[in-house]
């Protein structure tokens, strides 16, 4: 009799212990799903292991973008060791026990155990003083639960933190991309300016602007950034200020160019550069000025014959000084058209890896002159879209259209 009370009073301790676990892990369930903070969910972990399965030394490392953090830690003291451990555990891929054979830094601990998520790692806990005996198997087994709970809520909110700081920023590059790009250009009695673009990624580092003197002058410019992405956009956004700002400082563009590549490589100490075109129309004088800083030569057609309009000096931010810089005129005596571009354009291939040729261009340009030159912006796009077959983009297109029309 008195050993099946035994008996009984144990299954009943056993019962009460497995019910005091599952009413803790349904309390860490609920503190998840309330969303508290990491650092309670970290402390409930601590506190499970060490108050209900009597663990006495307790390393939880977590994934932190491409670092390992140590945070859950229980009765270690060394540092030093500490800090070694992610170098010695990432190469157990399963629950592994520790083995005297093993690295001296992991015979603190009895247990190492991973914890995946979509096949990459993303947590490991290093544990010692689980229970031996019958229970060693259960003991593991909720270890391993509790960790994979902990730790993928943890993964979670770190991608929704990452997601909603990505959205934030992707707000603002939206915004700085508008910027450099303006919604809508100016038009006159006897000109056009219209521009289309399309960028690689949502925020790109190409520009276009203008600056209207008056009626009769007007300034207008494209310009694209080396590199890609968010820190294309804000070099280009300081960029357009400069240019605004020194616009209407010097008049003549070679002093305006000198004077901006001046400050482009001070301020980019030479790492960055921009390739930059920029063309003042004189209306009264019938004059068109430009000066192509390493850029892809824009065409510019009258009477149906096409010119590349070449680079007139290096590009922009790259030299402390420019070697070399020269003005170049064209006469506004007939109707022309003007078209420029960043190399996105001949960058774009079609599905047998073929580039958009400047015979293909310089054709649509023939066929479309007499378009608007807005209408004739779009039109060049569509065009490009469906050469690509709708690949990706390899880099990011903008396209400057300038028309004159002879009085």
């Amino acid at each position: 009799m008195n050993r099946e009370t035994n008996i009984l009073n144990r299954l009943e301790n056993e019962l009460s212990l497995k019910q005091l676990q599952i009413t803790s892990l349904l309390n860490i369930t609920q503190a998840i799903n309330e969303n508290l903070p990491q650092e309670d969910l970290f402390r409930m972990y601590k506190d499970f292991l060490t108050w209900e399965l009597s663990i006495e030394k307790i390393a939880l490392f977590i994934k932190d973008d491409k670092s390992w953090k140590l945070s859950v830690r229980c009765n270690l003291e060394d540092e030093q060791f500490l800090q070694e451990l992610p170098k010695i555990f990432i190469h157990f891929i399963r629950i592994h026990t520790v083995k005297p054979t093993d690295d001296p830094s992991l015979q603190e601990f009895e247990f190492i155990i991973p914890v995946y998520h979509k096949k990459e790692p993303i947590a490991y806990s290093l544990v010692k003083g689980v229970k031996r005996g019958e229970d060693i198997f259960n003991n593991i087994q909720l270890i391993t639960s509790i960790t994979n709970i902990i730790a993928v809520a943890i993964e979670n909110k770190r991608l929704v933190r990452t997601q909603v700081e990505q959205e934030k920023e992707m707000e603002f590059a939206t915004e700085v991309t508008n910027m450099l790009i303006p919604a809508k250009m100016p038009q006159g009695d006897n000109f056009e300016l219209a521009n289309v673009y399309r960028p690689h990624y949502k925020v790109g580092g190409d520009y276009i602007d203008y600056i209207k003197f008056s009626d009769d002058r007007i300034c207008f410019c494209i310009a694209d950034v080396s590199g890609k992405g968010m820190a294309a956009a804000m070099i280009m956004a300081n960029f357009q200020a400069l240019v605004q700002n020194m616009g209407m400082q010097y008049r003549d563009l070679e002093t305006l160019v000198i004077a901006l590549n001046q400050t482009v490589s001070r301020i980019t100490g030479g790492e960055k550069y921009l390739t930059f075109f920029i063309a003042l129309a004189d209306l009264k004088q019938k004059k068109l000025y430009y000066v192509n800083a390493g850029h892809v030569p824009p065409l510019l057609y009258k009477k149906g014959i096409g010119q590349e309009l070449k680079a007139t000096c290096t590009i922009i931010g790259h030299f402390s000084e420019l070697p070399d810089i020269k003005e170049g005129i064209i006469d506004l005596d007939d109707d022309i058209i003007l078209v420029a571009f960043t190399d996105g354009l001949v960058d774009i291939r079609n599905g047998l890896d073929q580039n958009y040729s400047s015979n293909q261009l310089n054709e649509f340009i023939l066929n479309h002159s007499k378009e608007k030159a807005q209408v004739f912006a779009n039109k060049l796009m569509d065009d490009l879209m469906e050469f690509g077959e709708g690949n990706e983009l390899p880099d990011d297109i903008a396209i400057l259209v300038f028309k004159y029309y002879k009085k």
